[in-house]
This record gives C-alpha cells, sequence and structure tokens, in this order.
C-alpha cells in the first residue's frame, strides 16, 4: 500500500473542489483550495520526494497546457485523466504520463462500450490505461459516476465486474464520489469492497481526512488499496501535513521491506 499524490485542476488552476458540485450548470462548483502556484511546482514536489504513481485530473476544458507541464516536470511519475481519447492519449504519454485514465469515453448512454474501450487499448496498450471507476452509493451497490460525475451508469463496482475490466487496463482509479472534497473520512465500506474484490493496483480517494487514514486504508483494504489525499493535506489548504505523509510512505516502505 501506498500513498499516491493528485494535481486536481480546474480552469487551468491547481484547485480541490467538492466533486458532488461539479456540474454543467451556472453555478461555480464548491471549492475547498485554489492556487496561483503552477501545477509544475507539485508535479516537482512529488518528483523530490519519490512519490510515483499520483494522478493529474483535468476537470473540464482549459487544462491541457497545465496538465502538459506537470507531466514534463515529473516524467513517468504521473497518470493523467480527464478528457482523454484515442485521438489524444498519446499525446500525454509523450508529454510525460506514466498513464492516461479513461473514463466518461468507454461509457455511452450509461453503459460500457466495449467498442471504445477496444479503441482505447489500441491506441495505447494495456499497460498504459486506468480505468476510472468513480462511484456512488445506490440501494447499497455502488455505481460508475461519469460527466464529471453528474451522471450514474448502469455498471456497479463489484467483483464480476472488476474482474471483466482488469482485463483492458493496468489500474483502477476509484472516486469515492460522495465524500469526495468534504474531508468527512474515507467510505469505508468501498475501501474494503476494493480490498476484496479488485484484481489489479487499485487508488481509492475521497474523504480523507487525518494521517490516520492511512493506516486505515492500509488495513480496510489489506494493504492492496492505495490512498490519495487530497484537500486535507496541507499543501492543498488543509490540516494534514504533506511531510509527516511524505515519512509515513517512507516508513510503509520499510516496513514492507522487511516483511
Amino acid at each position: 500500500m501506498r500513498f499516491r499524490p493528485c494535481i486536481d485542476l480546474h480552469e487551468g488552476k491547481v484547485k480541490q473542489i467538492v466533486g458532488a458540485t461539479l456540474g454543467e450548470g451556472a453555478a461555480a462548483p464548491v471549492t475547498n483550495f485554489e492556487t496561483d502556484r503552477a501545477a509544475a511546482d507539485f508535479a516537482r514536489l512529488y518528483q523530490r520526494d519519490g512519490l510515483a504513481g499520483g494522478h493529474v485530473i483535468m476537470l473540464g476544458p482549459g487544462n491541457a497546457e497545465a496538465a502538459r507541464s506537470a507531466l514534463e516536470a515529473y516524467p513517468g511519475g504521473m497518470q493523467v485523466g480527464g478528457g482523454v481519447t484515442p485521438e489524444n492519449a498519446l499525446d500525454y504519454l509523450r508529454a510525460g504520463a506514466s498513464h492516461v485514465i479513461v473514463t466518461s469515453y468507454v461509457f455511452s448512454e450509461g453503459r460500457v462500450d466495449y467498442d471504445n474501450l477496444k479503441r482505447v487499448v489500441d491506441a495505447v496498450g494495456r499497460e498504459r490505461l486506468v480505468l476510472d471507476l468513480s462511484c456512488l452509493p445506490r440501494d447499497g451497490l455502488y455505481y460508475v459516476a461519469t460527466d464529471r460525475w453528474q451522471r450514474l451508469t448502469d455498471l456497479t463496482v463489484d467483483a464480476a465486474n472488476l474482474e471483466r475490466l482488469a482485463g483492458s487496463c493496468d489500474e483502477f482509479l476509484v472516486h469515492a464520489v460522495a465524500v469526495e472534497g468534504q474531508r468527512s473520512g474515507v467510505d469505508q465500506d468501498l475501501v474494503r469492497l476494493l480490498g476484496e474484490a479488485s484484481p489489479l493496483p487499485t487508488t481509492y480517494a475521497g474523504g480523507a481526512s487525518s494521517i490516520e487514514d492511512l493506516d486505515l486504508v492500509r488495513d480496510l483494504g489489506g494493504g492492496r488499496v492505495d490512498l490519495t489525499i487530497g484537500s486535507a493535506l496541507d499543501i492543498f489548504g488543509g490540516d494534514v501535513p504533506y511531510d509527516a505523509v511524505v515519512a509515513w510512505q517512507r516508513a510503509e516502505e520499510a516496513r514492507q521491506g522487511d516483511a
């Protein structure tokens, strides 16, 4: 298990947004944090501290330039998602992304479009693809949400569907949309589900509020689920010291090395 860093981009700036408020309407999304500091600065910080496997997420249009600058600052160190298609995926990989993250492109009318999924795999290769299965709970199940998390699909996050999709990608990224950006605690049931059911490396994001959440996710996920902390980090205006998270990661690497 490891900590995965993030850079969320909205209107060309690094922000932390409450995920459920990111719609298409006139109302602006609820923003926890915004800075004029360049996305590339955060990428260089993660590179300095050896934090690989994080993600740059483009929340809407106007973010491609900032995303590419971050990828170029940390070549091979970060994944990128948000509006990725077979037509532009290779551009992001050439800019330095380790993987591209895809969600909305592989869904059509609320269902998995396996033809589109194959097009992405053909374009970049299974080993460079992450599927974003960010989801919302409904009636005891978790349904994948697309289109800036505003539309529920008919795909549930469960063992059978994870196994089926695993043949087309290298990793899964799962935001718990209901708690994303709220610093209200992780969705423990979802973390437990991912630890038990996912056959691939999986990163969970959403609701983390303390350094103890790293231990919690490690234990609930059986060491098989990684954690992203966004709004709660002090570098994004929160209370959790970034340096403490880096220290936790170092201690975890030592612990795993001794195991």
